[in-house]
């Protein structure tokens, strides 16, 4: 297995900050949103919105629940992909491809820190 050798334990130490900060917040947006799910959920089981089919005032409660699932399973994916990111660097393989076995650029990880792909990698799969 590649490693990532040519990281320094200070830069390992800053990945691992960064991580833990977008963990922290991964984690308070998919609390805000479970939130928002659960006043629509309670919404929709009230027996006043009933009819909000007929409101021609703002969306109906059918795709207010579905914006927020999708929203919800974003939320879902970031903070896993930010713990899968964690789990890399604690095996020693953060910022190796997971396509070509090269390593990643430092500036590619620091605007995105849970890449798992190199740029040239990355552009063949967009």
């Amino acid at each position: 297995m590649t490693t990532t050798r040519s990281f320094t334990p200070a830069r390992v130490e800053k990945f691992e900050r960064l991580l833990l900060a977008e963990e922290v917040e991964a984690e308070s947006r998919l609390a805000e949103h479970r939130e928002g799910m659960l006043e629509v959920r309670a919404a929709r089981s009230d027996t006043a919105a009933a009819d909000d089919e007929h409101d021609p005032e703002g969306p109906t409660m059918i795709q207010e629940w579905s914006q927020r699932t999708a929203v919800l399973a974003d939320a879902e994916l970031e903070l896993a992909d930010v713990r899968r990111a964690l789990a890399r660097l604690a095996d020693h393989s953060y910022g190796i491809c997971e396509n070509c076995g090269r390593p990643i650029a430092v500036a590619r990880l620091e605007a995105r820190p849970t890449a798992t792909l190199c740029i040239d990698c990355a552009r063949l799969q967009g």
